[in-house]
């Protein structure tokens, strides 16, 4: 099932401090998963609740606009810069909201991982409003989905609802 809006905004809320790995290298020999995250920047505080969500769960997750050496404005720096980021991270995540189904670098991004990462290595992240709408655009379905579940945050297969594995066992 999507993870709520509501339950990302509650967990950015949430008192809880991200120790950050330094390096990749520190993530992998702390046996961490790393993740890079794809994301609209108007969605900030999703994108902080469900880093803790992640946290909470041995994952250290990337998010561009943490990162101090990215240029201020968009330019060929920041493409490359996330692009690098991408191929050195475990994962590519994309948090599907309205507001990245209908951004200009996040299909971009997934375009880019979708090409340069193995497919087992994306997971699209689908989410759903109050009244239970969900979001994701139909070419984000071809990718395993990283959702809520009873027992936690669950990855399941491309189009299915079963068989989901938790994201501490990845």
């Amino acid at each position: 099932m999507p993870i709520p809006l509501n339950s990302l905004r509650a967990a950015a809320r949430r008192s809880y401090t991200v120790m950050r790995m330094k390096t990749v290298d520190e993530a992998y020999q702390r046996r961490k998963q790393t993740a890079f995250l794809c994301h609209s920047h108007d969605d900030q505080d999703l994108a902080a609740g469900l880093e803790i969500l992640l946290y909470e769960n041995g994952w250290e997750l990337y998010i561009d606009w943490k990162d101090n050496s990215m240029p201020e404005k968009p330019d060929r720096r920041t493409a490359q810069r996330i692009q690098e980021r991408i191929l050195s991270l475990d994962w590519f995540l994309f948090l599907a909201t309205p507001n990245s189904t209908s951004s200009r670098w996040c299909p971009w991004e997934i375009g880019y991982a979708d090409k340069s990462k193995s497919l087992e290595r994306i997971l699209v992240i689908p989410t759903s409003d109050q009244t239970g709408r969900w979001y994701g655009n139909e070419y984000l379905q071809l990718y395993k989905q990283l959702t809520s579940a009873t027992g936690g945050l669950e990855v399941f297969p491309a189009g299915q609802t079963t068989d989901g594995v938790s994201i501490r066992n990845l």
